[in-house]
């Protein structure tokens, strides 16, 4: 199964799609941890992407394009995977029509005011990436990570400015895609409210309910 989730940040989409990943028993890709892993190894990569990620812009598409194109290739996704954070572009959402039929789309309509709250009180951990929120998921220890003890701090672009700015640019260059995605059969829309377990169960049923209408297509 290929399926790649979309949203504004904040909306949930990583925390979900790495649940997703686990019940399905397929790869979750984020290219939002790949970067934030180049720029903190300073690969070549890393180095051209941090200016981008720290003002809250999109790294350029021919950039997002090769490292997508060569992660897919791996033996890892033989079985599938859930894209977090791609496509963001419609030339990005083009390319991978070209090279990728995914089995569905899923949009995480959630408002702009909602994401920026989580956005601002949100706090991961700087050893394992671990994401907690004091409303949602709060650790255990305040300041502490629950798996590795390491100390959690806010992203630098999770900084209110930086927020104002990855909101513009998702409402210039992200939801034109989610209009991409509409005028085929895969896209889904993710608009339930709740606690994220109930939101998790509502994922996993919009999932399973699209595959269910694809095998019934092919019978």
């Amino acid at each position: 199964m290929k399926l790649a989730i979309l949203g504004p940040p904040g909306s949930g989409k990583g925390t979900q799609s790495t649940k997703l990943a686990h019940r399905l028993g397929i790869k979750h890709i984020s290219t939002g941890d790949i970067l934030r892993t180049a720029v903190k190894d300073k690969t070549p990569l890393g180095k051209k992407a941090h200016e981008f990620i720290n003002s809250g812009q999109l790294v350029p598409d021919e950039l997002m394009i090769g490292i997508v194109k060569e992660r897919i290739a791996e033996k890892d996704c033989k079985n599938g995977f859930i894209l977090d954070g791609f496509p963001r572009t419609i030339p990005q959402a083009q390319m991978l029509d070209k090279n990728i039929a995914l089995d569905q789309v899923i949009f995480f309509d959630v408002s702009e005011e909602e994401c920026s709250r989580r956005l601002s009180s949100r706090q991961i951990c700087t050893q394992c990436g671990q994401i907690y929120n004091p409303t949602t998921r709060p650790p255990l220890r305040a300041g502490k990570c629950d798996k590795c003890k390491g100390p959690l701090a806010t992203r630098e672009d999770d900084k209110p400015e930086t927020v104002k700015k990855r909101l513009k640019v998702y409402r210039e260059q992200t939801e034109p895609v989610v209009e991409f995605y509409k005028q085929s059969e895969r896209l889904s829309v993710m608009g339930k409210s709740g606690t994220p377990d109930e939101i998790f169960e509502y994922l996993v049923n919009l999932v399973e309910s699209h595959e269910r209408g694809r095998a019934a297509g092919r019978a």
